[in-house]
């Protein structure tokens, strides 16, 4: 599939959904040359969303973290995260008990607004785990990769809860050539060992596309042959705009680089109907 200018991909649609790490940032900071983009955005009158599957941190805090690293102009409405999804799942579902998590504190605040207590894994006492009436993935940060991980295994095992993943993200870059394990690649190992079925807020699943749809159409008429997904990864950005029904473009400044973008996308049959360098060029 051949490359293609950004810029004249982005301007025949009325709005464009952006995943952030690895289409803004990346493990060196914001992306050189993102801010022009999206004032090239802006002026041409072309909606903005953020669409990440960073569950870490609120709107707000995301939009405070775009603007300390020089990209000063997205606001905490045009930010969708999956963090987002699954506190709503958690406000609406679990009414009672306590709320385990594996995470960061201040990720758990965030998410865990539901008015129930929440408590760490690390802090979960076998003999007393009657009131845990959910469990939560967070973040890949926070805790003890062996025992805690050991332990969430274990008290799955001793209690039948809804399980939730609020990050599907399976690994992230580091480095050009490097990767750390991520939010769903914990979770979803854990599945596997139990053969159960988690709960997975975040690309590709439809919820934070249709989230941002909806949000979008209070400001406007978008129907959704107006609108461009832009990602770095195949099976989360660009799987989702697909199954959502929204053209795709795929760039090449993070999980998929060009010397294997080809490859990744006849192995996995999960086909974008553009691709671009980045979203500077």
């Amino acid at each position: 599939m051949t490359q293609q200018s950004f810029l004249s991909v982005a301007s025949k649609f009325k709005a464009v959904f952006l995943d952030s790490y690895g289409v803004l940032k990346n493990y060196n900071g914001l992306i050189e040359g993102v801010p022009d983009t999206i004032n090239f955005l802006r002026k041409s009158g072309i909606a903005i969303r953020v669409l990440t599957n960073d569950a870490s941190r609120s709107q707000q805090q995301q939009a405070e973290g775009f603007y300390k690293l020089g990209l000063t102009s997205i606001e905490s409405h045009e930010i969708v995260t999956s963090g987002m999804m699954a506190r709503q799942y958690l406000q609406h579902k679990i009414l009672d008990g306590k709320i385990a998590y594996l995470g960061t504190e201040n990720s758990a605040e965030y998410i865990l607004q539901s008015g129930l207590e929440h408590i760490a894994i690390r802090d979960v006492q076998f003999d007393a785990i009657d009131d845990i009436s959910a469990f939560v993935f967070l973040d890949d940060e926070g805790f003890d990769w062996n025992s805690d991980i050991n332990k969430t295994v274990n008290l799955l095992r001793r209690k039948n809860i809804p399980v939730i993943v609020a990050n599907s993200d399976k690994l992230y870059p580091v480095s050009r050539n490097d990767v750390s394990v991520a939010t769903g690649g914990i979770a979803k190992l854990v599945e596997n060992m139990l053969t159960k079925k988690f709960i997975h807020f975040g690309k590709p699943d439809s919820q934070m596309f249709m989230y941002a749809f909806d949000e979008l159409n209070q400001f406007g008429n978008f129907s959704k042959n107006e609108i461009l997904m832009v990602g770095d990864t195949l099976h989360t950005d660009i799987l989702g705009g697909n199954k959502f029904g929204v053209k795709t473009t795929l760039v090449l400044t993070g999980n998929t680089r060009a010397d294997n973008a080809e490859t990744q996308i006849d192995s996995s049959g999960i086909i974008p109907d553009f691709i671009c360098q980045s979203i500077v060029t």
